[in-house]
């Protein structure tokens, strides 16, 4: 089902407004946490709840072989199984061709399981079928993510096949029996940081046409400018009524920058990573906590940010968790990291609909540039 976007204010190009599925509706701007085998990483889907968040991404390549998709199909989809009440979204193993290095041909990409060495082949209409299996709200098609820097050969032959692989997606999807009717399905743009291939590639996915529209391989080794100019290069090319949607971006400064130029959702795997390697995201900016100067600190961890569920322990006792490796010292700069996120996004929305977005925006840099 096409995902609709209703526009509440415009500042600029950065807008809010509310995205409407088939089976529900969220907020934009929208910071989407990674939950990669169904769930985040020492996070259960009731603390997701009670944090807001909106809506979770899921990971098809794991799903699919553990615990299995038809495992998560009979137990009435992944946000089912996982007793998460709000909405979610399956990446197509895209990411995966990016990470894991598997043998790429014109049918699909064949991967080793990271968990027993078995081979599986994941196509442009097997993930189509795997995520109509694992039941997300919205599904993402299969596409080729390179790399960067990479040669333009490299650029011009993933442009190629992402495009010949979402008309195979999206062929597969609306012929499924059910998908159209409950799902939404996501084309991805990419092009590496040519302007023109990135151009070329929107052209190419909106002519599929698609239920909303995700810019792709894209923070993944280039420099700041370059995925901005890209960014800039596609952004206005998209549905004004759609949603879109860069993928893999999580850091204040990023999350900023593209909502500047006209993006309303990303998600990234960034906060919940820092916080279990001890950094924290506050109102004064990163801090590491295991930096020897908090060992006596009995502030709580960020006083700028008052609601934040880790604020009922002081900084001194947070790093005493964290230099002993207790569990419970990740788990809760977890959850502050992405209170911390969800918190700055909508503050960002709020900037928007006061039409404030470019004080806030210079405020946000004077801390996080």
């Amino acid at each position: 089902m096409r995902a609709d976007f209703e526009i509440e204010n415009k500042d600029g190009q950065a807008r809010t407004g509310t995205v409407k599925l088939a089976t529900g509706s969220f907020k934009t701007p929208c910071f989407m946490p990674v939950g990669t085998r169904g769930s985040v990483r020492h996070l259960s889907s009731l603390d997701l709840t009670e944090l807001g968040a909106q809506v979770v991404l899921a990971n098809t390549y794991h799903l699919m072989l553990r615990p299995g998709a038809e495992i998560v199909k009979n137990a009435g989809g992944i946000a089912s199984f996982a007793n998460w009440k709000g909405l979610t979204l399956t990446d197509s193993g895209g990411y995966q061709i990016f990470s894991l290095d598997p043998k790429i041909d014109a049918e699909g990409a064949t991967f080793r399981s990271v968990y027993d060495g078995s081979y599986h082949k994941l196509t442009p209409e097997t993930s189509a079928e795997i995520q109509a299996d694992l039941g997300a709200d919205i599904q993402m098609v299969l596409d080729i993510c390179p790399a960067l820097p990479a040669p333009e050969e490299t650029i011009r032959e993933s442009v190629e096949m992402t495009a010949a692989w979402g008309k195979r997606g999206r062929e597969t999807f609306l012929n499924h029996d059910d998908a159209p009717s409950r799902q939404s399905q996501f084309g991805i743009v990419q092009g590496g940081v040519s302007q023109s291939l990135r151009i070329e590639s929107a052209e190419r996915t909106l002519e599929t046409g698609f239920d909303g529209y995700a810019i792709g391989g894209l923070s993944v080794g280039e420099g700041r400018n370059e995925m901005l100019d890209s960014v800039s290069a596609v952004s206005e090319l998209l549905p004004h009524d759609q949603p879109r949607y860069f993928m893999g971006l999580g850091d204040p400064v990023g999350l900023i920058s593209v909502i500047e130029r006209g993006i309303d959702m990303f998600d990234c795997v960034l906060p919940t990573r820092l916080a279990r390697h001890g950094t924290v995201l506050t109102s004064e900016g990163r801090i590491n906590i295991g930096n020897a100067k908090f060992a006596a600190d009995d502030r709580p961890l960020d006083p700028g940010f008052p609601e934040s569920p880790a604020n009922h322990w002081s900084r001194s006792y947070l790093r005493h968790l964290m230099a002993t490796d207790e569990p419970t010292g990740a788990r809760i700069l977890t959850l502050h990291n992405l209170a911390w996120l969800f918190n700055f996004v909508e503050n960002i929305r709020k900037a928007i609909n006061e039409n404030k977005f470019n004080e806030f925006r210079k405020e946000t840099l004077d801390i996080w540039a």
